[in-house]
Protein backbone atom coordinates (compact mmCIF):
# COMPACT_ATOMS: atom_id res chain seq x y z
CA UNK A 1 0.00 0.00 0.00
CA UNK A 2 1.42 3.65 -0.51
CA UNK A 3 2.00 5.48 2.42
CA UNK A 4 -0.27 7.88 3.33
CA UNK A 5 1.03 11.74 3.39
CA UNK A 6 -1.93 13.53 4.03
CA UNK A 7 -5.08 12.00 6.39
CA UNK A 8 -8.26 14.50 6.35
CA UNK A 9 -11.18 13.28 8.67
CA UNK A 10 -14.69 14.81 8.89
CA UNK A 11 -13.20 18.31 8.13
CA UNK A 12 -15.40 21.10 8.72
CA UNK A 13 -15.16 24.33 8.27
CA UNK A 14 -18.03 27.27 8.40
CA UNK A 15 -18.72 31.01 8.00
CA UNK A 16 -20.96 33.42 9.57
CA UNK A 17 -23.47 33.11 12.88
CA UNK A 18 -27.11 32.47 13.28
CA UNK A 19 -28.88 33.25 10.04
CA UNK A 20 -25.98 34.36 8.58
CA UNK A 21 -24.34 31.22 8.76
CA UNK A 22 -22.74 29.08 5.81
CA UNK A 23 -21.60 25.90 5.75
CA UNK A 24 -18.63 25.97 3.59
CA UNK A 25 -17.12 22.22 4.26
CA UNK A 26 -19.58 19.01 5.51
CA UNK A 27 -17.67 16.04 7.32
CA UNK A 28 -14.82 16.10 4.45
CA UNK A 29 -12.41 13.02 4.49
CA UNK A 30 -9.65 11.62 2.21
CA UNK A 31 -6.68 10.27 2.35
CA UNK A 32 -3.63 11.50 -0.32
CA UNK A 33 -0.28 8.87 -1.26
CA UNK A 34 2.83 10.40 -0.79
CA UNK A 35 4.13 11.65 -4.19
CA UNK A 36 0.54 11.34 -5.97
CA UNK A 37 -0.65 14.72 -8.25
CA UNK A 38 -4.06 15.07 -6.69
CA UNK A 39 -6.76 17.12 -8.70
CA UNK A 40 -9.34 18.77 -6.59
CA UNK A 41 -12.44 19.93 -9.11
CA UNK A 42 -15.42 21.66 -8.03
CA UNK A 43 -17.78 24.78 -9.19
CA UNK A 44 -17.53 28.38 -7.56
CA UNK A 45 -18.60 28.04 -4.05
CA UNK A 46 -18.16 24.47 -3.43
CA UNK A 47 -15.31 25.10 -0.63
CA UNK A 48 -12.20 24.03 -2.79
CA UNK A 49 -10.29 26.96 -1.69
CA UNK A 50 -11.65 27.00 1.98
CA UNK A 51 -9.98 23.12 2.02
CA UNK A 52 -6.63 24.23 0.33
CA UNK A 53 -6.37 27.04 3.13
CA UNK A 54 -6.85 24.54 6.02
CA UNK A 55 -4.97 21.90 4.51
CA UNK A 56 -2.19 24.55 3.97
CA UNK A 57 -2.42 25.90 7.49
CA UNK A 58 -4.09 29.51 6.23
CA UNK A 59 -7.06 29.39 8.75
CA UNK A 60 -8.63 27.20 11.29
CA UNK A 61 -11.03 24.53 10.95
CA UNK A 62 -14.47 24.13 13.26
CA UNK A 63 -13.96 19.88 13.68
CA UNK A 64 -11.96 17.65 11.79
CA UNK A 65 -8.48 16.38 11.84
CA UNK A 66 -5.39 17.21 9.22
CA UNK A 67 -2.36 15.32 9.82
CA UNK A 68 0.40 16.00 6.84
CA UNK A 69 3.61 13.43 6.97
CA UNK A 70 2.33 12.71 10.89
CA UNK A 71 2.17 16.42 11.78
CA UNK A 72 -1.20 17.16 13.28
CA UNK A 73 -2.16 20.75 12.52
CA UNK A 74 -5.61 21.31 14.07
CA UNK A 75 -3.36 20.63 16.72
CA UNK A 76 -0.70 23.20 16.41
CA UNK A 77 -0.06 26.90 18.27
CA UNK A 78 0.36 29.80 15.72
CA UNK A 79 4.16 29.37 16.11
CA UNK A 80 4.26 25.99 15.23
CA UNK A 81 1.88 26.29 11.91
CA UNK A 82 4.26 29.05 10.72
CA UNK A 83 7.20 26.58 11.15
CA UNK A 84 5.02 23.99 9.10
CA UNK A 85 4.86 26.26 6.38
CA UNK A 86 8.08 26.74 6.34
CA UNK A 87 9.09 23.31 6.52
CA UNK A 88 6.76 21.65 4.97
CA UNK A 89 4.23 23.49 2.30
CA UNK A 90 4.67 25.58 -0.92
CA UNK A 91 1.77 27.45 -2.46
CA UNK A 92 1.08 28.47 -5.69
CA UNK A 93 -1.92 31.05 -6.02
CA UNK A 94 -3.63 32.05 -9.45
CA UNK A 95 -2.39 35.62 -9.39
CA UNK A 96 1.48 34.98 -8.60
CA UNK A 97 1.48 37.36 -6.21
CA UNK A 98 5.40 38.26 -7.06
CA UNK A 99 7.73 40.87 -5.33
CA UNK A 100 7.80 43.46 -8.32
CA UNK A 101 10.41 45.16 -7.10
CA UNK A 102 12.76 42.15 -7.12
CA UNK A 103 14.19 39.99 -10.33
CA UNK A 104 12.84 36.67 -10.96
CA UNK A 105 16.32 35.25 -9.22
CA UNK A 106 15.27 36.94 -6.32
CA UNK A 107 11.76 36.10 -6.22
CA UNK A 108 12.87 32.65 -5.61
CA UNK A 109 15.82 33.61 -3.45
CA UNK A 110 13.66 35.37 -0.83
CA UNK A 111 12.05 31.46 0.08
CA UNK A 112 14.97 29.66 -0.56
CA UNK A 113 16.39 30.89 3.45
CA UNK A 114 12.90 29.93 4.77
CA UNK A 115 14.34 25.98 4.58
CA UNK A 116 17.32 24.11 6.07
CA UNK A 117 17.51 21.81 2.74
CA UNK A 118 16.31 24.21 -0.37
CA UNK A 119 16.89 22.79 -3.32
CA UNK A 120 20.00 24.00 -5.65
CA UNK A 121 18.77 27.77 -7.03
CA UNK A 122 20.51 27.67 -10.41
CA UNK A 123 19.38 23.80 -11.22
CA UNK A 124 15.83 25.11 -10.49
CA UNK A 125 15.72 28.30 -12.78
CA UNK A 126 17.14 25.95 -15.34
CA UNK A 127 14.55 23.45 -15.14
CA UNK A 128 12.08 26.17 -14.79
CA UNK A 129 12.85 27.40 -18.32
CA UNK A 130 14.15 30.74 -16.30
CA UNK A 131 17.77 31.42 -16.78
CA UNK A 132 17.97 33.57 -19.27
CA UNK A 133 15.01 35.99 -17.54
CA UNK A 134 16.72 35.75 -13.78
CA UNK A 135 17.85 38.94 -13.96
CA UNK A 136 14.62 40.40 -15.06
CA UNK A 137 11.74 41.79 -13.31
CA UNK A 138 8.05 40.52 -12.68
CA UNK A 139 6.94 43.35 -15.32
CA UNK A 140 9.81 42.24 -17.90
CA UNK A 141 8.37 38.73 -18.58
CA UNK A 142 5.08 37.17 -19.41
CA UNK A 143 2.48 35.47 -17.40
CA UNK A 144 3.46 32.10 -17.67
CA UNK A 145 6.78 33.05 -16.92
CA UNK A 146 5.74 34.74 -13.86
CA UNK A 147 3.40 31.36 -12.79
CA UNK A 148 7.14 29.66 -13.74
CA UNK A 149 8.41 32.07 -10.96
CA UNK A 150 5.98 31.42 -8.48
CA UNK A 151 6.28 27.92 -9.13
CA UNK A 152 9.98 28.17 -8.27
CA UNK A 153 9.60 30.34 -5.54
CA UNK A 154 7.21 27.41 -3.75
CA UNK A 155 9.58 24.64 -4.57
CA UNK A 156 12.85 25.92 -3.51
CA UNK A 157 12.20 25.00 0.00
CA UNK A 158 11.99 21.32 -1.20
CA UNK A 159 8.55 21.49 0.17
CA UNK A 160 6.61 17.72 1.07
CA UNK A 161 3.34 19.27 0.16
CA UNK A 162 2.85 21.91 -3.59
CA UNK A 163 -0.58 23.73 -2.79
CA UNK A 164 -1.84 25.27 -6.07
CA UNK A 165 -5.04 27.31 -6.14
CA UNK A 166 -6.31 27.54 -9.94
CA UNK A 167 -2.92 27.75 -11.10
CA UNK A 168 -3.44 28.09 -14.89
CA UNK A 169 -6.83 29.84 -14.10
CA UNK A 170 -4.98 33.33 -15.27
CA UNK A 171 -3.31 31.78 -18.27
CA UNK A 172 -4.24 31.25 -22.12
CA UNK A 173 -4.38 27.68 -23.14
CA UNK A 174 -0.87 27.12 -24.54
CA UNK A 175 0.80 28.60 -21.55
CA UNK A 176 -2.12 26.29 -19.39
CA UNK A 177 -0.62 23.63 -21.14
CA UNK A 178 3.01 24.11 -20.64
CA UNK A 179 2.71 24.94 -16.96
CA UNK A 180 0.73 21.68 -16.54
CA UNK A 181 3.60 20.06 -18.18
CA UNK A 182 6.14 21.39 -15.61
CA UNK A 183 4.23 20.35 -12.63
CA UNK A 184 4.10 16.82 -14.12
CA UNK A 185 7.80 16.90 -14.01
CA UNK A 186 7.79 18.70 -11.07
CA UNK A 187 6.03 15.76 -9.34
CA UNK A 188 8.25 12.99 -11.08
CA UNK A 189 11.65 14.93 -10.28
CA UNK A 190 11.11 15.64 -6.93
CA UNK A 191 8.51 13.38 -6.08
CA UNK A 192 6.62 16.45 -4.12
CA UNK A 193 2.95 15.66 -3.44
CA UNK A 194 0.71 18.10 -5.52
CA UNK A 195 -2.92 19.45 -4.92
CA UNK A 196 -4.44 21.08 -7.73
CA UNK A 197 -7.39 22.71 -7.14
CA UNK A 198 -9.34 24.15 -10.69
CA UNK A 199 -12.80 24.23 -12.11
CA UNK A 200 -11.35 22.79 -15.38
CA UNK A 201 -12.72 19.21 -15.20
CA UNK A 202 -9.82 18.07 -18.10
CA UNK A 203 -7.14 18.39 -15.81
CA UNK A 204 -8.24 15.43 -13.85
CA UNK A 205 -6.99 12.73 -16.18
CA UNK A 206 -2.90 14.09 -15.15
CA UNK A 207 -3.97 13.28 -11.70
CA UNK A 208 -3.25 10.02 -9.61
CA UNK A 209 -6.17 10.66 -7.52
CA UNK A 210 -9.53 13.10 -8.29
CA UNK A 211 -11.39 14.87 -5.84
CA UNK A 212 -14.72 16.69 -6.17
CA UNK A 213 -16.43 19.01 -4.23
CA UNK A 214 -20.52 20.00 -4.21
CA UNK A 215 -22.04 22.14 -1.62
CA UNK A 216 -18.77 21.55 0.83
CA UNK A 217 -19.29 17.95 0.63
CA UNK A 218 -16.81 15.16 -1.33
CA UNK A 219 -19.01 13.92 -4.00
CA UNK A 220 -15.79 11.93 -5.47
CA UNK A 221 -12.89 10.29 -4.10
CA UNK A 222 -11.39 7.92 -6.85
CA UNK A 223 -7.95 6.88 -7.58
CA UNK A 224 -6.94 7.26 -11.68
CA UNK A 225 -5.89 4.25 -12.87
CA UNK A 226 -5.06 5.74 -16.54
CA UNK A 227 -3.23 8.27 -16.11
CA UNK A 228 -2.45 11.13 -19.06
CA UNK A 229 0.87 12.88 -19.75
CA UNK A 230 -0.13 16.20 -19.38
CA UNK A 231 0.77 17.27 -22.99
CA UNK A 232 -2.05 15.03 -24.27
CA UNK A 233 -5.05 17.14 -22.64
CA UNK A 234 -7.41 18.76 -24.20
CA UNK A 235 -10.42 21.12 -23.38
Amino acid sequence: MDEVFVSIEGLCKHYGEGEAKVEVLRDVSTRIARGEVCVLLGPSGSGKSTFLNLVGGLEPADGGSISIGGTELTTLRDRDLVEYRRRQLGFVFQFYNLVPDLTIRENIEVCEYLSADPLPLDDLLHGLGLWEHRHKFPSQVSGGQQQRCAIGRALVKNPGLLLCDEPTGALDYNTSKEILELMERVNQQYGCTIVIVTHNDAIRHMAHRILRLRDGRLVEDVRNTDVWPARELEW
